[in-house]
C-alpha cells in the first residue's frame, strides 16, 4: 500500500511543496515572536494546519482523476455556500473585509477553496467533448461566466478586492486554455477595464480599497496612513542585502513594523532575513511547482486533466504575481496570501489541496487507477450537457 501511495506522488511537486511550506512555518514563527501577548499560539496553528493539509494533498493525490471530477459540481457548490455563509451573522470583520466564518473558536475563510471549487468547476464545464452540436469552447462561455460570477459577486460583497482579483485571473486563464476565441477574450477584458472605470466613477469601492488604490500611484502622499504598509514593505524587503540578515535576525521583522507580516508580507520577511538569494529561491520552489503543472497540462490525456492543471498554474501564477508586486511596489497592496508561505489554515489546506489534485492529474500514478479502480468510466463528465 505504501509503495503504491508513493508511486501517486509526483516529487516535483510534492517535495518543493514541503519545502515551501517548512520554510513558511519558520518565517511565520519569525514574524509573530515576540509579539504582546503571544504565546506560540500562530507557530501551533501553522504546524497544525499543514499536517492536515500534508495528509490531504497525499490523500488527493492517490484519487481518480473521475472521482475528482464527479465531485466538481458538488465541491463548487457547497464552496459557493460558504462564501454567502460570512455575509450572514455567521461571519466574522477582519481588517474592514467579512471574509470569515467563526467556528468553535477557529475562523474559516471559505473564498480560499472557493478558489479551487472555480478551477475544478469550469474544467468540468470546458472538458467534455466540444463536438456535440452547441458544445463549443465560445457556446459555453455564458455557462462559464455564470459560475464564475456566483463567488466572485460574492467576495466583492463582503468586499475583498484581492480574492476578487484572483477569482478573475483564473476565469481568464481557464477561458484561454479552453480555447475561448480571443474576440470574446478581448471583449471581456475590456468589458472588465470598462466596469473597473464606472465603479470608481460611482464611488462603489469602500474607502479603504480607495486609499490603496491611490497610495500605490504615490505611497510617500501619506507615509504614515494609506502608503505606510508599502513604504514599510519596500524597506524591509529590501534591508537583507544580497544574503540577510539571518533567521530571527531582522530589525524590521522583530520591530513588527510591518503590518500583517506574518501572512499577506511573509516575503518580506524572507527578503530582511533570507536576503535576495533566500527569497529568490523560494521563488524558484514556486516556479518550479507551476513549471512541473505545465508539464502536467501539456501531457494530459484529457481536456478536464488539462484544465484542471493549467487553472492551479494560473491561479498560483496571479497570486504569487500580485503578492510579491504589493511587496516591491509594483501592484498595490489588495491583500493576498503568497501560496504555501503566507500563515493561514484556509489558505494552506487549499494550497496544499490543489497540489494533491495536481498530482492526481498526471497521466500515470493515480493510486485510483494504478488498481484499475475509478470514480466514472472513461468519458464520464460531471457537468450536465446542454
Amino acid at each position: 500500500m505504501i509503495r503504491r501511495v508513493l508511486r501517486a506522488l509526483d516529487w516535483r511537486i510534492a517535495l518543493p511543496a514541503i519545502v515551501l511550506y517548512v520554510a513558511g512555518v519558520v518565517l511565520v514563527w519569525s514574524s509573530t515572536r515576540g509579539q504582546v501577548g503571544d504565546t506560540g499560539a500562530y507557530l501551533s496553528r501553522q504546524i497544525g494546519y499543514g499536517v492536515a493539509g500534508l495528509v490531504l494533498m497525499v490523500a488527493l493525490a492517490c484519487v481518480s482523476r473521475w472521482s475528482l471530477r464527479a465531485w466538481s459540481v458538488p465541491v463548487y457548490v457547497v464552496a459557493c455556500l460558504g462564501v454567502a455563509l460570512v455575509l450572514t451573522p455567521l461571519g466574522v470583520t477582519v481588517n474592514g473585509s467579512r471574509s470569515w466564518l467563526g467556528l468553535a473558536g477557529l475562523q474559516f475563510q471559505p473564498s480560499e477553496p472557493a478558489k479551487l471549487a472555480l478551477v475544478l468547476a469550469l474544467a468540468a464545464l470546458f472538458g467534455s467533448p466540444a463536438d456535440a452540436p452547441g458544445r463549443s469552447p465560445a457556446a459555453r462561455l455564458p455557462a462559464a461566466l455564470g459560475i464564475a460570477a456566483v463567488p466572485v459577486g460574492l467576495v466583492m460583497l463582503q468586499p475583498d478586492l484581492g480574492t476578487a482579483l484572483i477569482l478573475g485571473a483564473i476565469t481568464a486563464g481557464m477561458l484561454v486554455l479552453a480555447g475561448v476565441p480571443w474576440r470574446w477574450i478581448t471583449l471581456l477584458a475590456v468589458g472588465a477595464a470598462g466596469a473597473g472605470v464606472l465603479a470608481w466613477w460611482l464611488r462603489l469601492l469602500k474607502p479603504h480599497q480607495v486609499e490603496r488604490l491611490l497610495s500605490f500611484a504615490d505611497p510617500q502622499a501619506d507615509p504614515q496612513g494609506s502608503g505606510y504598509n508599502a513604504l514599510q514593505a519596500l524597506e524591509t524587503v529590501g534591508s537583507g542585502g544580497l544574503t540577510g540578515r539571518g533567521l530571527f535576525r531582522g530589525d524590521q521583522t522583530g520591530g513588527h513594523f510591518v503590518p500583517e507580516q506574518h501572512t499577506d508580507f511573509i516575503f518580506t520577511v524572507a527578503g530582511e532575513e533570507l536576503g535576495f538569494l533566500g527569497a529568490a529561491l523560494l521563488l524558484v520552489l514556486l516556479w518550479a511547482i507551476m513549471w512541473r503543472g505545465l508539464q502536467i497540462a501539456m501531457r494530459a490525456g484529457s481536456p478536464y486533466e488539462r484544465l484542471v492543471a493549467g487553472g492551479i498554474v494560473c491561479w498560483f501564477a496571479a497570486q504569487s504575481a500580485i503578492n510579491v508586486g504589493m511587496v516591491l511596489g509594483l501592484a498595490p497592496v489588495v491583500g493576498v496570501p503568497l501560496p504555501l508561505l503566507s500563515y493561514g489554515g484556509s489558505a494552506t489546506l487549499t494550497c496544499l489541496a490543489a497540489a494533491g489534485i495536481l498530482m492526481a492529474m498526471r497521466p500515470q500514478g493515480r493510486l485510483g487507477e494504478v488498481g484499475g479502480v475509478s470514480g466514472l468510466p472513461a468519458g464520464g463528465r460531471a457537468w450536465p450537457a446542454g
